[in-house]
C-alpha cells in the first residue's frame, strides 16, 4: 500500500515535483498495493480478515472490441453492490487537476484522485452517478440502452473525451467481474484498510489493499502503511497489477477468441 509514487526513492526529481503538484490539487489520495496470488492467503491471515464479512460486488466495463476508450484514457463502468444498490462512473486518466474546467471541479459528482502504488501513480477524474433499481441488470441484458446507466452530466463528460463517433450505446459489455470488498481496521493500525478480491472468470485473482487519505497527509500515511504491512510480513515491493486493465484485456481476448473460432 505504500506507494513508490510517494515513498520510493527511485523517482526522478522531475517526477517527484510532478507528483507533488498533482497531489496538491487533487481531492484525495488512495494508496494501493496488489498482493501476488501466491501470497494472498497468507496476507489475509496476517491481517486477520474474515471473508464472510465481505460485501459482494458485480462489475461491468464498457468499451469497444479494440479498447478504443482505454487507449483514449476513458473508463466507463457500472457496478451492482450488495445491500447498497448500483452505480456508474465515467473516468478520465491521466488528468492535470488545474487544467480542468472550473464548472467540472465544482460539480458534486466529480472527484479528482491520485492513485498511488509501487511502481507509479496516476491522477484521474471521475464523474459518478447512481443507477436506480435494476438498471444495470436491464442494460447488460439488453432490455435498455447502455446510455441509460449514465446521468446527463456523465454523458456530457463522456462525449467530451471519448473517441469521436463512439457513443455509449456502441460499446461492448465486458464482464462481469465478481469482487469481494471488506473494510476493516486491523489491530496495530489506526486507519481503515480496504481489501478487494477480484475474481476473474479464468480463476485468476487480484487482491488489492488500499487506504484513502487527505492530500496533506499522503506522505505520513504512506510511511505508516508501509511499516504496518512490513510487520505483518506483507511484501510491498512486488510487481503490481491493475484491476481494470486486467479485466479489459481478459474480456477482449475472450471475445476475439470466440470470433475466430
Amino acid at each position: 500500500m505504500a506507494s513508490a509514487s510517494i515513498a520510493a526513492p527511485n523517482l526522478s526529481d522531475e517526477r517527484l515535483v510532478e507528483m507533488l503538484s498533482l497531489i496538491g490539487d487533487a481531492d484525495s489520495v488512495e494508496l494501493k498495493l496488489t498482493v501476488p496470488e501466491a501470497a494472498q492467503r497468507s496476507a489475509i491471515a496476517a491481517l486477520d480478515l474474515d471473508p464472510l464479512e465481505a460485501q459482494i460486488r458485480q462489475v461491468f466495463f464498457f468499451d469497444t472490441p479494440d479498447l478504443a476508450l482505454s487507449r483514449q484514457g476513458v473508463v466507463a463502468r457500472a457496478r451492482r453492490v450488495q445491500r447498497k444498490g448500483s452505480d456508474s462512473v465515467v473516468k478520465l486518466r491521466p488528468v492535470v487537476p488545474d487544467h480542468l474546467p472550473d464548472d467540472l471541479r465544482r460539480s458534486s459528482s466529480f472527484v479528482v484522485e491520485v492513485d498511488a502504488m509501487p511502481g507509479g501513480y496516476v491522477c484521474s477524474g471521475s464523474m459518478k452517478g447512481v443507477v436506480k433499481g435494476d438498471g444495470v441488470r436491464d442494460a447488460v441484458a439488453g432490455r435498455q440502452p447502455l446510455r441509460k446507466l449514465f446521468s446527463k452530466e456523465q454523458r456530457a463528460f463522456y462525449a467530451a473525451h471519448a473517441p469521436e463517433g463512439t457513443g455509449l450505446d456502441d460499446l461492448s459489455i465486458l464482464g462481469p467481474i465478481f469482487v469481494l470488498k471488506l473494510k476493516a481496521t486491523p489491530d496495530g493500525y489506526d486507519r481503515q484498510l480496504v481489501t478487494e478480491l477480484w475474481l476473474y472468470p479464468d480463476g485468476s485473482r487480484i487482491l488489492e489493499l488500499s487506504t484513502k487519505c487527505a492530500t496533506t497527509e499522503a506522505f505520513q500515511v504512506a510511511v505508516e502503511a508501509r511499516a504496518f504491512l512490513a510487520t505483518r510480513g506483507i511484501d510491498v515491493t512486488g510487481d503490481q497489477q491493475t484491476k481494470t486493465r486486467k479485466a479489459l484485456d481478459f474480456f477482449t481476448e475472450q471475445a476475439q477468441a470466440g470470433a475466430s473460432a
